[in-house]
């Protein structure tokens, strides 16, 4: 099992945030021009990606590229049969604590 980095002072993350984030990349990757956006956007190539699937800042960065566009928020949602706001609170979990 990949360990996430946890932060002081900030709840544990729950163990499925990691699984839902692989979970909603893998609906992204189901589109082309989607999976393309979300490597523009990171900055990531491919390999990277596939490279960097166990760290949580990848993880974040996934769940953050559908908070950043609610259509596909709301699809990969639907698609994955869990509420909005979990995909949304699992970001903001794996992003940290704001400074």
């Amino acid at each position: 099992m990949t360990q996430l980095h946890r932060y002081e002072g900030m709840e544990d993350l729950h163990d499925g945030d990691a699984a839902l984030a692989l979970q909603a990349l893998g609906w992204i990757l189901s589109d082309e021009p989607r999976a393309e956006r979300l490597l523009g956007l990171t900055g990531l190539a491919p390999d990277e990606l596939r490279a960097s699937l166990g760290e949580q800042a990848t993880l974040a960065a996934i769940l953050s590229f559908l908070t950043a566009h609610e259509n596909d928020l709301v699809a990969c949602a639907d698609a994955l049969q869990v509420p909005p706001a979990t995909l949304a609170a699992a970001a903001q979990r794996l992003e940290g604590p704001t400074l």
